[in-house]
């Protein structure tokens, strides 16, 4: 399946990202790891912080990014999933990305990728890390997706780790009780 071109829209670099990979989930960070090596993206300078837990993530990122802001700093933010566009997801300060930067991270994570397959969530953390990359900011907020040592937002490195409330939510994937999941 081809991609679609550098000066596609973003709609049509969605689409072909939902139906690129077979699997929605598949946890593990050895495919980010190599795509955003090849990126050079998994070394920020900015002050990493991410935000895991079962509720209360985007609050706390929103909040955090708020309070940041105020003082002064340059923030970017991540967080899933978005309300009305997907630009939400990705903020520099304060702001969405816009499309024409969204598919220019995605056609340059493209090029990186060759044939690493990689989930829809992936590909939106390697786009925010490298639209970060490309900035001078002094924090970088991210939310964690579904959770865990394997999520895609754990390749890199954060300097601080919030965790908001811990609840049994997607025990599938994370364990069958709070402990479980905590552990994760």
């Amino acid at each position: 399946m081809q991609p679609p071109s550098a000066q596609a829209p973003l709609a049509d670099w969605l689409d072909w990202q939902l139906r690129l990979h077979p699997s929605e989930i598949e946890l593990g960070l050895a495919r980010v790891r190599a795509v955003g090596s090849k990126l050079r993206i998994l070394n920020p300078t900015a002050t990493v912080i991410t935000v895991a837990g079962t509720n209360g993530k985007g609050s706390s990122v929103a909040m955090l990014e708020a309070i940041f802001t105020a003082a002064g700093y340059r923030v970017g933010a991540y967080t899933s999933p978005h309300l009305r566009r997907y630009n939400e997801r990705i903020r520099i300060e304060g702001a969405p990305v816009r499309d024409e930067a969204l598919v220019a991270a995605f056609a340059a994570i493209e090029e990186a990728r060759a044939d690493v397959p990689l989930t829809f969530f992936e590909y939106g953390t390697l786009a925010a890390l490298w639209l970060f990359a490309r900035q001078y900011l002094d924090v970088i907020l991210l939310e964690v997706g579904l959770g865990g040592r394997l999520d895609a937002t754990n390749v890199v490195d954060a300097e601080i780790a919030l965790i908001t409330a811990i609840d049994v939510d997607h025990a599938d994937w994370l364990g069958p009780d709070r402990e479980a999941i905590g552990k994760e």
